[in-house]
């Protein structure tokens, strides 16, 4: 085994702090996240084009925070678990000299799904079966490890230059799927997509995802929210079980109805009455014949 492959292995799974600026050149100007910088970077030992995040360490201790005694595993440490086809893949996680948890992953070309929606991009057209059955795929995956994503919504999903594809990203609000993880109270999430059960602070498990993923597929077809919009707080969120959503074929009525059907019970208020898994979302979906 070459000597370089050894030293870099060691430097991977070592204790010691890595210096960012030494070790990384930064590409492109950093996108910034709630709690996270996002660079497109050259790996200098290898040459390589990765996506590096470099965390906050009071916001990210902060949210670690709401499970004290749990010993909740990273960001990082989770992600690095997460190996799917329609997950980012994640190849390293540290800290840096200043103190700074950071994750390097897969760079993944292509646009944010929420920039798509935003720009009513035709290259959704032909594609939306495609992405939707993607998007739940990623969800099914995360869940088979063991985890509940509590953010999915369009901004976490990049989809490839082609529109054919897509990955599923960041991990931050990331949980055990756990007992002790899904007791009331953590309210996190984005609130347009958030389930009634956050927003209310009652028990949550896997649905919470199913909810989120209905409510990114609405918007991904209608460019619209199930409810109305107007109010992007949690104050708006709390509309999600006081208000019955607009149905989507009222947008669409040309729709597949397997597709809207689908949707419409993914966004079921009571999680009792949303397909009980990813994987349900699926089989639903294989029914349908062709794309939209």
């Amino acid at each position: 085994m070459p000597i370089s492959f050894l030293n870099k292995l060691a430097d991977i799974f070592s204790d010691r702090k890595v210096d960012l600026g030494e070790r990384f050149q930064l590409v492109r100007e950093a996108v910034y996240g709630t709690m996270s910088n996002f660079h497109m970077a050259i790996d200098r030992p290898t040459g390589k084009t990765v996506g590096l995040k470099i965390l906050d360490p009071a916001k990210t201790a902060a949210f670690e925070a709401r499970f004290k005694g749990l010993k909740k595993p990273s960001e990082g440490k989770i992600a690095l678990q997460l190996k799917h086809e329609r997950i980012v893949e994640t190849y390293e996680a540290g800290i840096s000299k200043d103190g700074k948890p950071f994750i390097v992953m897969e760079f993944v070309e292509g646009s944010g799904l929420n920039t798509l929606i935003l720009n009513r991009d035709p290259i959704l057209d032909g594609n939306r079966l495609t992405l939707f059955r993607h998007m739940a795929e990623a969800i099914a995956a995360l869940h088979k490890a063991g985890y509940i994503h509590r953010d999915v919504c369009p901004r976490n999903f990049i989809v490839s230059p082609d529109g054919k594809s897509l990955k599923l990203i960041d991990f931050g609000l990331t949980i055990p799927r756990t007992p002790q993880y899904m007791l009331p109270g953590n309210r996190t999430g984005t609130p347009l997509f958030m389930a009634p059960e956050i927003v209310r602070r009652k028990p949550t498990d896997e649905r919470v995802d199913i909810f989120s993923l209905g409510v990114s597929a609405y918007q991904m077809w209608t460019f619209e929210f199930p409810w109305p919009s107007t109010d992007t707080t949690g104050k708006g969120a709390l509309q999600h079980d006081s208000k019955p959503p607009e149905p989507i074929t009222n947008k669409l009525p040309n729709l597949n109805k397997i597709i809207a059907r689908t949707i419409m019970q993914c966004i079921e208020p009571d999680p009792a009455n949303r397909p009980e898994s990813a994987e349900a979302v699926l089989k639903l979906l294989k029914q349908v014949e062709g794309d939209a």
